[in-house]
């Protein structure tokens, strides 16, 4: 589906907690999640520090949103 959506010309990012597979099915933007059970969080931390991650991972996928790639990419 990523790479169909790309295909169209609209960019996409794989937030995703397993970078191999994104690299499989062909993402051509990745950035790596927290955990498989919580991708985006983590329920160990509290409130505060848990938005603080959550939105560096959104700012993470924002960056690679408007990034110009040539082929996969991951975005520690």
């Amino acid at each position: 589906m990523v790479k169909e959506i790309e295909r169209a010309g609209i960019p996409v990012v794989h937030v995703c907690t397993v970078t191999p597979i994104s690299m499989t099915v062909g993402a051509n933007r990745i950035v790596p999640a927290i955990a498989i059970p919580h991708p985006l969080g983590n329920p160990k931390l509290d409130a505060k520090e848990e938005y603080e991650l959550r939105m560096n991972i959104v700012k993470k996928a924002l960056k690679a949103l408007s990034t110009e790639v040539e082929g996969q990419t991951i975005f520690e």
